[in-house]
């Protein structure tokens, strides 16, 4: 039975958002562009095409209220096949990555907040399994009671942005002098512009969350456009904010390559015993995210499950608390084992152009699906069709093509998980087709 409502989805979709990106890759960004109104630019036109995506989104939300989205979606334009690829990316890139990713600076941040007696290497792994752990349980207790524990901490998350933003900049300790740069534009069409976008973009990701729950909403066909949208414009806000209090606090070069660069900014705004207090609540904001994560995810393993293209134990429902568990317990099994292996920066650009991918192949579906299926029920159409749509894609590509040039290593990775998925599909295929001429004959 659909309990979701319109806000409790926007706060899911601003806890998927607001997570380790925009606490941790400004300064990666600025180290590219050596710029701050070029970093700020980058945010802008970042959240610009992630509202984008968002608007097409919107109308494939509408149109198919299912668990699943993406893997729906591109099963309804482009067949089994490709949904299949979108649905094991999802497993390995879309969400268990980020989850292992968001985990890791959960660890970063917290350890980088202790005494300095106390910190040590194995701090951030450790926590971060344990938060992996932690949060798996609380999903498999039910989708009820997850969203509950959901809504409580995005509040939380955003009021401490708000406060952060609004006593730093009117007590704090920081200079708008920092922000006394010329901006040169033709760097926006720069290699570093582009890979800079591939941080954004992660950081920006997990506007679409709402579409894996649609079969768990109420009135889908509204709710779901709304949401998305909404959540993503509000986003957009919150990120060029935090980013004006960075710039404000640090100046520009001492940002280059830093990784808990919301906590560099808290104590440079506020002293070292203030900073610490803030950097800690920022690594608690971070569990938001991975909690939202671990919530949306197994419904498209459960949805592939459903189509007889994954193992069927992962479209069980558990009886008492209505969710799927093994579906849930798998993507922890994998994030862990990401958490252990990988770095930070390592799984960011294994995320960031393969995502890119196949979001655009879900939005050219769209377009697919307006010239061959015009006639079905669209409770919501996308703004600005075709230009929105187009815009989306070539944008996407841009990103690609120049973060393959400048990370060929995360491209291979990329290739290898794809064929990977290949493979497992022609299996699952395989399998089904071979069970389902065996019951003809058999009748």
């Amino acid at each position: 039975m659909p309990q979701l409502t319109l806000l409790p989805l926007f706060l899911i979709i601003v806890a998927n958002m607001v997570g380790s990106g925009i606490f941790t890759t400004s300064g990666f960004i600025i180290q590219d562009i050596q710029n701050p109104l070029g970093m700020l630019l980058c945010w802008l036109i970042g959240g610009l095409l992630a509202l984008t995506g968002a608007l097409c989104y919107g109308e494939l939300g509408a149109m198919f209220p299912a668990a699943g989205g993406d893997y729906v979606f591109l099963r309804e334009s482009f067949g089994r096949r490709i949904a299949f690829l979108s649905g094991w990316i999802s497993l390995w890139v879309g969400f268990s990555a980020p989850i292992a990713a968001v985990a890791i600076a959960f660890g970063n941040y917290f350890n980088s907040s202790l005494p300095i007696a106390l910190q040590g290497t194995r701090i951030p792994s450790t926590l971060a399994v344990i938060t992996i752990v932690v949060f798996t349980w609380v999903h498999v207790k039910g989708i009820l009671f997850g969203a509950w524990i959901q809504n409580v901490m995005t509040f939380a998350k955003i009021l401490f942005i708000l406060l952060l933003v609004g006593i730093g900049l009117t007590f704090g300790n920081g200079s708008f002098q920092h922000f006394d740069a010329s901006l040169n534009y033709s760097h926006i069409f720069s290699h570093n512009f582009a890979t800079s976008l591939i941080f954004v973009s992660f950081a920006y990701s997990g506007w679409n969350a709402s579409v894996y729950l649609g079969s768990e909403i109420k009135n889908a066909g509204r709710n779901i456009p709304a949401s998305i949208i909404t959540a993503t414009i509000f986003v957009i806000c919150i990120y060029l904010i935090l980013n004006v209090v960075y710039v404000y606090a640090i100046h520009p070069k001492e940002m280059y390559g830093v990784v808990e660069i919301g906590s560099m900014s808290a104590v440079n705004l506020f002293g070292k015993k203030i900073g610490s207090f803030f950097g800690m609540i920022i690594a608690f904001c971070l569990l938001s995210t991975v909690s939202s994560m671990i919530m949306i995810g197994p419904r498209v393993y459960y949805a592939m499950a459903q189509d007889n293209l994954f193992f069927s134990i992962f479209r069980s429902i558990n009886q008492k608390h209505h969710v799927p568990s093994y579906a849930i317990l798998l993507q922890a099994g994998i994030a862990i084992t990401l958490v252990l292996t990988s770095t930070f920066y390592a799984i960011l650009m294994y995320v960031g152009f393969i995502l890119a991918i196949f979001s655009s192949l879900t939005v050219l579906g769209m377009m697919l699906l307006r010239s061959k299926d015009p006639d079905r029920p669209r409770p919501y159409k996308t703004w600005g069709y075709p230009l929105t749509p187009i815009l989306f894609v070539m944008s996407n590509l841009w990103i690609v093509i120049f973060s393959v040039k400048n990370n060929l290593a995360a491209f291979v990775w990329g290739l290898v998980t794809v064929a990977a998925g290949w493979l497992i599909y022609e299996c699952f295929e395989g399998r089904f087709k071979s069970i389902v001429i065996v019951n003809k004959k058999r009748r």
